[in-house]
């Protein structure tokens, strides 16, 4: 399997044809339709920048998809919902660098509907199906960017992360979600839920070739390193109520890593302020809209956010800013914290969403609040897959740290 960095240079060197990369995603997306993964292929546009395309670039050739509340000129804009029908009429800032880099848009993935869910389950065309078992969920919000990278559709996928929407889908998935810190891929253009929160983040196959995206999208620059981080594990049992399939391969894979304890801020406090945050935001974001045709479950969270009082709202700024700070001193201390990224296996489509809804969200949210870089990793499971998720203060030590832990497998 090639990576990302070499699908590039064999393309600028002539010896990969963007038009036959652009041709097997194609093939490979119309074998796999059955996920609902992507929900606008753009076969002709695809087609034609393959045709005209320079060879140059850091992702010159590479065929993405870009998550459906991301803005990109001339494809349907619907964030999933049957309210909208709408054209791009730009291409959001993070597209616009996908093209710079080389990389060719052939599509749109699917999202839960405005990303205002975290089970991929609710959209204008139906759930999101696991390619691991297409009974079960993908996960969300950034539900067909996940599934789209495990069948082989494409190498990169752009997602966006709120509470944990790159991460969850890329958990259940068996893929790799980088949510980088606050504001490294900017949201212009990115259909809000909660601007205080909100992320662009990448899914791939793999630790290294999530840092290569994010090298070739920003000013980073991330180097690989084979020195052996300092990695706290946490001690907080909210975060450790696992399924015993987790259980089992979270146990396996720190047995093998060396690790010191830690207390990450307390759970429930850091939960509550994250929700205090985004349920006004999103009201906000969605009063001037009709909101009739919105599925039911997005219908019914906006509803249950219009109940957080304003004096709420501003006690969750102060405790964001005081939650940070402690996370802030946490990570002084070690190279990065690790968690498992969600408490269960893919559950099956048909689990009502309230049944599931913390099972997925319990440990990801944190590093929405506090803005810091988080990644899920595949770690080896039997049978649905599981991830691993690693905290720390940049993206360049969250990359590091990933692509370090990556390696020991």
């Amino acid at each position: 399997m090639r990576t990302l960095q070499e699908t590039a240079a064999l393309v600028r060197d002539g010896v990969l044809d963007p038009v036959l990369l652009v041709e097997d995603a194609l093939t490979r997306a119309a074998a796999v339709a059955h996920l609902n993964a992507i929900v606008h292929l753009d076969a002709d546009g695809a087609r034609t920048a393959a045709a005209v395309h320079d060879r140059t670039g850091a992702l010159a050739g590479v065929p993405v998809l870009v998550k459906e509340i991301v803005e990109v000129e001339g494809l349907p804009y619907r964030c999933g919902s049957a309210s909208m029908d709408e054209v791009g009429r730009q291409d959001a800032d993070v597209v616009r660098r996908l093209r710079s880099a080389g990389a060719i848009v052939i599509g749109l993935s699917h999202t839960h509907e405005f990303a205002y869910g975290c089970t991929g389950t609710s959209n204008r065309v139906g759930p999101c199906r696991n390619p691991h078992d297409p009974s079960r969920m993908t996960g969300g919000s950034s539900s067909g960017s996940a599934a789209a990278v495990a069948a082989g559709v494409v190498p990169l996928a752009i997602g966006t992360d709120t509470a944990g929407s790159v991460r969850i889908p890329a958990a259940l998935c068996g893929v790799v979600g980088f949510k980088p810190t606050y504001n490294t891929l900017p949201t212009d253009r990115v259909f809000p839920l909660s601007q205080t929160l909100d992320h662009v983040g990448v899914l791939t196959r793999t630790a290294r070739d999530a840092s290569y995206a994010l090298t070739a999208l920003t000013e980073i620059t991330i180097a690989e390193s084979s020195a052996r981080p300092r990695l706290g594990i946490v001690t907080n049992a909210e975060y450790l109520d696992l399924s015993p399939e987790v259980r089992s391969a979270w146990l396996a894979v720190v047995e093998k890593l060396d690790t010191v304890d830690v207390q990450l801020p307390d759970w429930s406090t850091s939960f509550s302020t994250a929700a205090n945050l985004q349920g006004p935001e999103a009201v906000a974001n969605h009063k001037d809209r009709i909101q009739d045709s919105y599925q039911p479950d997005v219908r019914r969270r906006l509803l249950e956010a219009a109940l957080v009082q304003p004096a709420d709202y501003e006690r969750a700024k102060e405790q964001a800013a005081a939650i940070t700070a402690e996370l802030d001193a946490v990570l002084a201390t070690v190279d990065a914290v690790i968690t498992p990224t969600v408490l269960t296996t893919a559950p099956p489509l048909t689990t009502p969403d309230a049944d599931v809804r913390r099972q997925l969200l319990n440990n990801t949210r944190l590093a929405n609040l506090t803005k810091h870089a988080a990644v899920s990793l595949p770690i080896p499971a039997d049978g649905l897959p599981v991830g691993l998720q690693v905290i720390a203060a940049s993206n360049e030590q969250a990359a590091a740290v990933a692509c370090w832990i990556e390696a020991q497998r």
